[in-house]
C-alpha cells in the first residue's frame, strides 16, 4: 500500500493535474491558464512519466492531463500508455480535436474526459472562445466520439458567464439527451473582468427543480438531478469548504510543482527525471499546501491578483 501524503491541515493528496503544454488553439475570455504565470516551455515526456510514477507511489489515485490544450501534444497517446496502470486517468480538453483522437486515447488507457462547452450557439461560442465558425461542430462530434470510445463518464464543463447564463436550461436538456454530466463552474474572476454569470441564482433554480440533491465529498460540491439530467456545481470563489477539501497537487507545463491553483509564490522546480528525487519534491510541495480561502494572508492574495492582472494583459500563448 503506497504511503499517503497528508498536509498539515489533514488533507490527503489523492489527485495530480499535469499541464502538458501552455499552447491552446482557443482564446477563451475567462481562461486562468491553470494558474500558470508566463510559462516558458513544455514539460518533457520522461519527466511526465516519472512524475506520474512518483505520485502513484505516494498514494495519488487519479491523474488529470490539462493544458493549454493537451490534445496539441503529438505524443499524448504514447504518454498515456506509459502511465501507472492503477491510476484513474482523465483529460480536460476544449474538444476541438477530440473526434480524431478519442479512439486512440481510449486504447492507450485514458479513462474519461472533461470537455469544455460554453455555448450551443455558434456565434456565442465563438465570442466566448475566440474559436472558428466550425469549432462548435467539431466539439459536438468530439463528444459523440468520446462516448463511442468509452471515455465515460463524460463531463461537459460550462463556465457560467453573463454571455451564456440564459443557455443553461438548453445545456441541461442537451446533457440529458446525450447522457453526459453537466458541470457548471463559477468563474475564477481574479481580474474583476465583470463577465461572471449569476451562479447563485442558477443554483437556487436548480434546487427548486431538482428531484434529488447530493453532496460530493470532494470540495462539498452539490449535484442536482433533474428528470434524468445530472448537474454538478463547482464554486471555488471565497469558498472555505472548497479549499478545506482540496486533494490536489498540480504540475505546470514548464515543470514546476504547484501546491495551489491560486498561488504562484510557492512553486517547486522539478528539474530531474529521477523518480526518487521527484518523490521528495512532491513531499516538499505537500508541506507547502494550505487552504487559499480561510488561511492565506490577504497580502499574499493581493500580490497574486496583481500578478494575474499583469498576465491578463500579456499576449496569450
Amino acid at each position: 500500500m503506497p504511503c499517503q501524503m497528508v498536509d498539515s491541515f489533514g488533507r490527503k493528496v489523492t489527485g495530480l493535474r499535469i499541464a502538458l503544454t501552455p499552447r491552446c488553439n482557443l482564446k477563451c475570455i475567462y481562461c486562468h491558464h491553470e494558474g500558470e504565470v508566463g510559462p516558458t516551455g513544455e514539460i518533457p515526456d520522461e519527466m511526465v512519466v516519472n512524475v506520474a510514477r512518483a505520485a502513484a507511489e505516494l498514494g495519488v489515485r487519479s491523474l488529470k492531463f490539462t493544458g493549454g490544450e493537451p490534445l496539441l501534444r503529438k505524443d499524448l497517446a504514447d504518454l498515456i500508455s506509459q502511465m501507472p496502470q492503477d491510476l484513474d486517468i482523465s483529460l480536460t480538453t476544449n474538444g476541438v480535436f477530440l473526434a480524431e483522437q478519442a479512439e486512440a486515447l481510449s486504447e492507450a488507457g485514458l479513462d474519461r474526459v472533461n470537455i469544455s462547452l460554453d455555448s450551443l450557439d455558434s456565434k456565442n461560442y465563438c465570442a466566448i472562445t475566440g474559436g472558428k465558425a466550425r469549432d462548435l461542430e467539431r466539439v459536438l462530434a468530439g463528444i459523440d466520439a468520446a462516448k463511442e470510445a468509452g471515455l465515460v463518464p463524460i463531463k461537459l464543463n460550462v463556465v457560467v458567464l453573463k454571455k451564456n447564463e440564459a443557455e443553461i436550461p438548453e445545456l441541461i436538456d442537451f446533457c440529458r439527451r446525450k447522457g453526459v454530466i453537466l458541470q457548471l463552474i463559477e468563474l475564477l474572476d481574479l481580474q474583476n473582468l465583470g463577465i461572471s454569470g449569476d451562479i447563485e441564482g442558477i443554483e437556487r433554480s436548480l434546487a427548486a427543480q431538482a428531484d434529488s440533491i447530493r453532496t460530493r465529498e470532494m470540495h462539498r460540491r452539490k449535484k442536482y438531478f433533474l428528470k434524468g439530467a445530472e448537474v454538478e456545481v463547482v464554486r471555488p470563489m471565497d469558498n472555505t469548504e472548497f479549499c478545506a477539501n482540496c486533494t490536489r497537487l498540480r504540475v505546470t507545463s514548464d515543470g514546476k510543482i504547484k501546491p495551489c491553483l491560486l498561488r504562484s509564490d510557492n512553486l517547486i522546480e522539478i528539474g530531474t527525471c529521477n523518480t526518487e528525487e521527484i518523490k521528495e519534491l512532491l513531499r516538499a510541495a505537500n508541506a507547502r499546501r494550505e487552504p487559499y480561502f480561510g488561511t492565506v494572508p490577504e497580502q499574499v492574495k493581493h500580490a497574486h491578483n496583481i500578478e494575474s492582472s499583469i498576465r491578463q494583459i500579456l499576449p496569450k500563448i
